[in-house]
């Protein structure tokens, strides 16, 4: 059985909205704008980019990247 990725909210409950199979791909879902995909996998300045307005996100909705079995 392979590991899945969701967010948990600050409840506790898991939002199925935000289900994926790496981290990065519910990163994505979680951020309003988009972000492509392949300049997050090749740059690491625009990996940045990403990582820090998604920690920014998860801090204020009070949210949490998990990952699940």
């Amino acid at each position: 059985m392979d590991a899945i990725w969701t967010v948990r909210d600050s409840n506790g409950d898991l939002l199925d909205a935000f289900t994926g199979a790496s981290r990065l791909e519910v990163g994505c879902k979680v951020m309003p704008r988009h972000y492509d995909a392949f300049r997050l996998h090749v740059s690491a300045s625009y990996r940045e980019l990403f990582d820090r307005a998604l920690a920014q996100i998860l801090d204020r909705e009070q949210w949490e990247i998990i990952r699940v079995r």
